[in-house]
């Protein structure tokens, strides 16, 4: 008789390898998510104040180098040039994931997989049954499915609640699961007519990039005029510039060699991932989130069926679908949930997920081009992701002593040896080692 195997356990306690990975990149984008939340608030002040113009004036300056095809406003720099940085970050994070993460086996990854492909396919279909019954345009269908992780954790910041690790970790890896994605989003929906001599020369960019890594060439001054190169000829071949930074942060090796103190990937993160987070988004945000604020506008966000089926996507959408799709994938593996944690919880984590800000608003200027239009979506993806963060907050605050007991079970450390007790008592032991 087959010994019946052990039903793994949904939101249990993290390895300690992966949690000190985890608390390093939560708190890189906690703090830069409170600037990005204070970049927004710049932009909304600045643009509905008496010195909009020069908000305009700003956003819409053009600099650049014509010959080389890159005239650009202050805008597209910062959503072609800045965002790139971003998405390598993604790209480094996601690898990470793929190789030592929660995404390295089928059995791990199936949870937040599945529960972040729910997560994008719920609010795709009711953004089109929305604008379809409305009469409305089909193209914003992907503005609703991206998560907006540095926005997340800054509304946990605010409300100051101490959601357990475990929680957080599957945020992330939903976070970094959307990123991909969105980034595919792009690529494949989003090219214009493609110049496919810039578009080789990318490819050949990030092969040579490749057999940088492969054979274990260092130095920036290799890897910094590389990828600049590669993004110019990726913004020219009509494929959106972003493509070119996820692209590089997958090649970059995430595993280190004997004697190395740390693999490619966790130094070029540990050095852009805060120029990131702190400096590249929040500029982002600053020229993207600046929407007119009047009674007819926020009108048009209820009554116009594609800014309608934005905000229906995010706060029915991802609430629907990451929690559908968690519930779903726990019963098909025979998981359970940790029993210090309930589904409420669950419910709670995915109506935070449903704050879309940075990637929904990319993809709303790139899915309707007309400023009219994109005015009164970048409107419903600040309505949706503010009512998606002020549910998140009631929901999450109502457990909050729950979460706090938890946190200080799992932040004890009364031998001060920098290892958390929980991990070398009984069985919790082998957690230390990953086990």
């Amino acid at each position: 008789m087959t010994k019946a195997r052990p039903r793994k356990t949904v939101f249990g306690l993290l390895p300690w390898p992966e949690r000190q990975a985890i608390a390093e990149a939560l708190r890189t984008e906690t703090v830069g998510g409170l600037v990005l939340l204070a970049a927004a608030v710049v932009a909304l002040v600045w643009a509905n104040s008496p010195w909009s113009a020069a908000y305009e004036s700003v956003r819409d300056f053009r600099f650049g180098i014509p010959a080389l095809g890159l005239d650009l406003s202050v805008g597209h720099w910062t959503a072609d040039g800045l965002l790139a940085i971003f998405f390598l970050v993604a790209g480094i994070e996601l690898k990470r994931e793929l190789v030592v993460g929660e995404l390295r086996t089928p059995a791990t990854a199936a949870l937040p997989v599945i529960a972040a492909l729910c997560g994008m396919a719920v609010p795709a279909v009711l953004y089109t049954l929305t604008a379809a019954a409305g009469g409305g345009s089909l193209d914003g269908w992907a503005v609703p499915m991206a998560t907006d992780i540095a926005f997340a954790l800054a509304v946990l910041a605010v409300i100051s609640t101490h959601l357990p690790a475990a929680l957080r970790a599957f945020l992330l890896t939903l976070a970094v699961v959307d990123d991909l994605g969105a980034i595919l989003i792009i690529a494949i929906f989003f090219t214009s007519d493609l110049n496919f001599w810039a578009l080789g020369g990318a490819f050949a960019g990030l092969v040579l990039f490749y057999a940088l890594q492969r054979f274990r060439v260092r130095g920036w001054w290799w890897y910094v005029p590389l990828g600049v190169t590669i993004w110019a000829l990726m913004y020219n071949s009509g494929v959106h510039a972003t493509v070119a930074g996820v692209a590089m942060g997958l090649i970059l090796r995430t595993t280190r060699d004997k004697g190395e103190a740390a693999s490619p990937g966790a130094r070029v993160s540990h050095l852009v991932h805060p120029f990131s987070a702190g400096v590249a988004v929040p500029l982002f945000a600053l020229f993207a989130a600046g929407v007119t604020v009047s009674g007819p506008a926020l009108t048009r966000v209820f009554t116009d069926p594609e800014p309608l089926g934005v905000v229906i996507g995010l706060v029915v959408g991802k609430i629907l679908g990451i929690f559908l799709g968690t519930y779903l994938a726990a019963r098909f593996t025979r998981a359970v949930l940790n029993p210090d944690l309930a589904w409420a919880d669950v419910f709670g984590l995915a109506t935070l997920a449903g704050i879309g800000f940075t990637v929904a608003l990319l993809i709303g200027e790139l899915a309707f081009p007309d400023p009219a239009t994109a005015e009164y979506i970048k409107a419903a993806v600040l309505i949706g992701s503010v009512t998606a963060a002020a549910l998140a907050s009631v929901l999450l605050r109502r457990r909050n002593r729950v979460y706090k007991r938890l946190w200080e079970d799992e932040e004890r450390d009364d031998n001060a040896d920098g290892i958390p007790d929980i991990y070398q008592t009984g069985s919790r032991t082998s957690a230390v080692n990953g086990g």
